[in-house]
């Protein structure tokens, strides 16, 4: 069916970039596609290899958590994809990994400080930090609490100002309007965490940077009168 053929295309296309952005280590990480009107993602496969896989490995799923295309079982991630597309309803793509620097702030459960504004170019604030799931959430449907956790965690966030969450002693998730740009969130958050780990290894007493020049790098590129790049923004 050419609609699972484009959609599983996207999403392995997308698994490539991941591949070769030296984000993942061996099976670890994974990249969705969304469908929105069909209500289907197709994401990797569990435990492939990225060098191994082929658009035809990658495995279709609905919004309710069933598989309906392919042969091999999808990403153990993927109800936390499911959950996050029911909620987000603005984005097309995510991405998870285990990237070094993001999953460090992760573990450490701290959110990334906006200390300069190369971060404040892509988000106005922190980029945020979910709770350690309780042992009730852990040792039931884990996958699904993760989002939910997620979600909770947005509750007063924007997911379109802000595509990038760390999941708090797990990783990062990050999602865009399609696959390709969730990977680009990727690499931008990590790019982030390295800058600001640096920045606090300099000078841990450093403030967060002044609304002004957050307000001034961000609304530039995504504000109502942006003004950076040529007609959109752009890194």
């Amino acid at each position: 069916m050419d609609g699972y053929k484009t959609l599983r295309e996207e999403a392995w296309e997308a698994n490539q970039a991941l591949a070769s952005s030296n984000l993942v280590t061996g099976t670890f990480g994974n990249v969705s596609a969304l469908d929105r009107k069909q209500g289907l993602f197709a994401i990797k496969p569990s435990g492939v290899p990225y060098k191994d896989m082929r658009p035809e490995d990658i495995t279709v799923m609905d919004l309710e958590g069933n598989r309906v295309f392919g042969k091999l079982n999808p990403s153990s991630d993927a109800p936390t994809h499911m959950i996050l597309y029911q909620h987000f309803q603005e984005i097309g793509g995510i991405t998870h990994t285990h990237s070094s620097y993001a999953t460090s702030w992760a573990q450490a459960l701290k959110p990334i400080p906006i200390l300069g504004t190369t971060h404040a170019d892509y988000l106005p604030r922190d980029v945020p930090c979910t709770p350690v799931l309780s042992d009730e959430q852990i040792q039931g449907d884990y996958e699904i609490e993760t989002g939910r956790q997620i979600v909770k965690t947005f509750t007063d966030l924007s997911p379109a100002e802000i595509p990038m969450v760390l999941v708090g002693a797990h990783g990062p998730f990050t999602w865009g309007a399609a696959a390709l740009d969730s990977v680009d969130n990727s690499r931008i958050l990590e790019m982030i965490a390295r800058m600001a780990l640096q920045t606090l290894q300099i000078r841990p007493d450093q403030a967060p940077l002044k609304k002004t020049l957050i307000d001034k790098h961000f609304l530039r590129k995504h504000g109502t009168n942006a003004y950076y790049g040529q007609g959109k923004s752009q890194s």
